[in-house]
């Protein structure tokens, strides 16, 4: 539902390169080019408007990449046209926008599952299992930093109405990867947005978060920076940086860094792909009709992000 970059680019050819989970049928656009184009160059049906997709019967799911201030509206539209949903992150605009939405699908018994696509690559097991193994001791502290210079005039990210701005976009990141490392149990103490006055959006910001045990997250994330696209574990013994943490093709080989007391040591990790990753665990969820683990991380995400919101100075 949408013909944006990331479907076209990423998300869509991952969805072909899985035939055994997944028939791709149709691709709606509010414009009739751009659902030929999208047809066209990945063989199935092009539909235009919103509305005809939810019509048809041989829709079983949703991929909807469109902007975030427009998730509301048509992700309950396809949960009540009995439709699972996968929708691009950040799935709302508010704690309460998210609770309606899951209200939905509850009632409906369907699937919403946000696209934290790098939450499913390899290398953040593997970090994991250093953390675990004791590499770096007890861990004291977190940092993330997502952000990326400005974006072309008139992008998306750039519209209020849209749902735009840096926290739901770079930002939402960052507590996601908060949330990797520290559960779901997990508040907002502090935080900071940058608005544009002109624009109505956030450009950038940073909050800290605090798990129960007192261990501190401290994230960063912007519209105007120096590209960053990190997280740092730091420990009583040891230190863990993980240099490509969100965006990573399916070619790359990831980079991680530990470091000890007069130790360096970087491990190079085979190639993942984390869009395939996410889907397989689409399929396998509504397969196996396992709804409520989604369900609960679409809330406590929109929980953090409504409570960097709240805690804004």
């Amino acid at each position: 539902m949408g013909c944006a970059a990331i479907a076209g680019r990423s998300l869509i050819p991952a969805l072909k390169g899985l035939p055994n989970h997944f028939q791709l049928v149709a691709v709606a656009s509010r414009g009739a080019d751009k659902a030929n184009s999208f047809a066209r160059q990945f063989d199935c049906d092009p539909v235009l408007g919103y509305e005809g997709l939810l019509q048809r019967d041989d829709v079983d799911a949703i991929y909807m990449p469109l902007p975030t201030g427009l998730h509301e509206e048509w992700v309950l539209k396809a949960l009540e046209a009995d439709k699972h949903v996968f929708a691009e992150k950040s799935l709302a605009c508010s704690f309460s926008s998210a609770e309606k939405m899951i209200r939905k699908a509850r009632e409906r018994n369907l699937l919403i599952q946000e696209n934290f696509m790098f939450c499913h690559h390899s290398q953040h097991q593997f970090v994991h299992d250093l953390v675990n193994d004791g590499q770096i001791g007890e861990l004291r502290l977190m940092r993330s930093s997502f952000g990326f210079p400005p974006l072309p005039k008139g992008n998306f990210r750039y519209d209020k109405n849209l749902g735009g701005g840096a926290l739901l976009d770079a930002g939402a990141y960052t507590l996601k990867a908060t949330q990797l490392f520290f559960g779901s149990d997990v508040r907002v103490v502090a935080s900071c947005l940058k608005m544009d006055k002109d624009l109505g959006v956030d450009i950038n910001g940073a909050a800290m978060l605090i798990e129960n045990n007192g261990v501190v997250s401290q994230v960063a994330f912007g519209f105007d920076n120096f590209y960053q696209c990190n997280y740092e574990l730091w420990g009583t013994s040891g230190k863990i940086t993980v240099e490509r943490a969100f965006t990573l093709p399916s070619g790359f080989a990831p980079h991680v860094l530990l470091e000890k007391q007069g130790k360096r040591e970087e491990f190079t990790l085979p190639p993942d792909d984390h869009f395939r990753n996410i889907l397989i665990e689409f399929a396998r969820s509504v397969a196996v009709r396992s709804f409520e683990q989604h369900w609960n991380a679409c809330l406590n995400q929109a929980r953090l992000i409504q409570e960097v919101i709240d805690q804004c100075v």
